[in-house]
């Protein structure tokens, strides 16, 4: 641990801060914070102004020659947009960045004072134990459920099954056990997420270890990894947030690491999955106010879904059904093209052109997820019978959402609809 003072320009806001998850860069996560709680902002702006310094310095780790806040995020972009207003995300936060940096007593610091944590397992030991009180944003802001959320998730922390404890159990039991001793914490983070499991061939359910595949296949690409992680071939910094761990998988998968379809265990109970499969789907809360019931759903939040994550966090903890029908029913319509679209962006299947209206892409798109044998063809059925107009989930609805002035949706018919679709939903955001 040190403590330095830092140039302003060198420090960046963190885009895969737990407050929202992850985004494409730091001028994206400043517009969040402002849209997560800008009161809490303009309160802490004001304080600092009044007080003329930071009296708790940001925790940051270095990346290449700048350093990434960890924690802290919320008082350095206040001073960033003190020294550079226009910076703000609207023309309103424009002025009154303006006009608190003219209150401003003295010299305006260009530098501040920040602890310097180079070990990232130590970053989020730290964060784990931090957050307590808020007094209206000028102390601490406290991690709601949702954040807490995206913390757990991300870093492995606080889960109740151990995972690399797990792994290490069973590749002792078939003498596979790497060499040199395994970072447990780095290989929970890797595995933090029940997607990345599941293409390792393997799932945690109700606290308990399943193979989804062939055990020796499971066992070899989890050598593999353990393989990587002790000998320092992969470490903490590149799989630090959700999109460098997709990467590191998809290389393994490049490599024909990963268990394939035909490494799936025969006979095997109905349950069980071939890699890279869906996921159970999540119990269903007998009931609920929100579209979307506030479990999880296993979906592997990249930057670039950063639009799709936001939609998916109003429909699952902010808008209610019974008083929010209209905003909800537009939003899933919206959130359904975005899955759509992510799914063809990364699938580039070549029989989808980009004049084919909604429902073709969602056939076309149900046809792929069976041939992967990710759905079966019960389910896939569904989407062919969703191009007759008389159907509760059809295309037709989808559209009248948007277009028609009649079209008034129940909360019943909008649970029912994401009941349906769900799944659909997240294998087009997990592709």
């Amino acid at each position: 641990m040190s403590y330095k003072n830092l140039d302003l320009d060198d420090l960046i806001v963190n885009p895969a801060n737990d407050r929202h998850g992850e985004l494409e860069n730091e001028t994206a996560a400043i517009a969040r914070l402002f849209a997560l709680r800008e009161s809490h902002m303009r309160n802490l702006t004001r304080d600092l102004v009044a007080q003329g310094e930071v009296f708790e310095p940001p925790l940051v780790y270095p990346e290449g020659d700048k350093f990434v806040v960890a924690d802290g995020n919320r008082r350095t972009t206040c001073l960033k947009l003190l020294a550079r207003p226009n910076r703000a995300p609207t023309v309103e936060l424009q002025n009154f960045y303006r006009e608190q940096r003219r209150a401003w007593v003295g010299e305006f610091p260009t530098k501040l004072q920040c602890r310097v944590e180079a070990n990232r397992d130590r970053v989020d030991e730290i964060l784990f134990r931090r957050h307590t009180g808020t007094q209206s944003g000028v102390g601490q802001s406290t991690w709601d459920d949702r954040m807490k959320s995206n913390f757990v998730i991300r870093t492995g922390k606080g889960t109740t099954t151990n995972v690399a404890d797990e792994i290490e159990s069973r590749l002792s039991q078939a003498t596979m056990a790497p060499g040199n001793k395994i970072p447990r914490s780095t290989l929970n983070r890797l595995l933090s997420a029940e997607p990345l499991r599941n293409r390792l061939g393997f799932s945690i359910k109700r606290g308990k270890f399943e193979y989804l595949c062939d055990k020796d296949a499971v066992h070899r690409a989890l050598l593999r990894v353990t393989e990587d992680l002790s000998l320092k071939k992969v470490t903490l910094n590149d799989l630090w947030n959700a999109e460098k761990k997709v990467r590191y998988i998809d290389r393994l998968d490049a490599e024909g690491v990963l268990p394939s379809i035909s490494d799936t265990q025969l006979p095997a109970p109905k349950h069980h999955r071939a890699a890279r499969s869906k996921p159970s789907a999540p119990p269903r809360p007998a009931i609920r106010s929100t579209l979307i019931p506030q479990i999880d759903y296993g979906v592997i939040w990249t930057p670039q879904l950063h639009r799709a994550r936001a939609i998916w966090e109003e429909l699952q903890f902010r808008l209610e059904c019974s008083r929010h029908p209209n905003a909800i029913s537009v939003l899933l319509r919206v959130l359904i093209e975005l899955s759509i679209e992510n799914y063809l962006h990364v699938q580039k299947m070549p029989n989808v052109f980009e004049n084919d209206k909604l429902g073709t892409k969602i056939v076309k798109i149900s046809e792929h997820l069976h041939e992967a044998k990710k759905i079966d063809a019960k389910y896939k059925s569904i989407f062919r019978k969703a191009q007759n107009h008389e159907q509760l989930i059809s295309t037709d609805t989808l559209n009248r959402y948007i277009h028609s002035p009649q079209f008034s949706p129940s909360p019943e018919h909008l649970k029912a609809f994401w009941d349906t679709w769900a799944q659909f939903i997240v294998l087009c955001l997990n592709a």
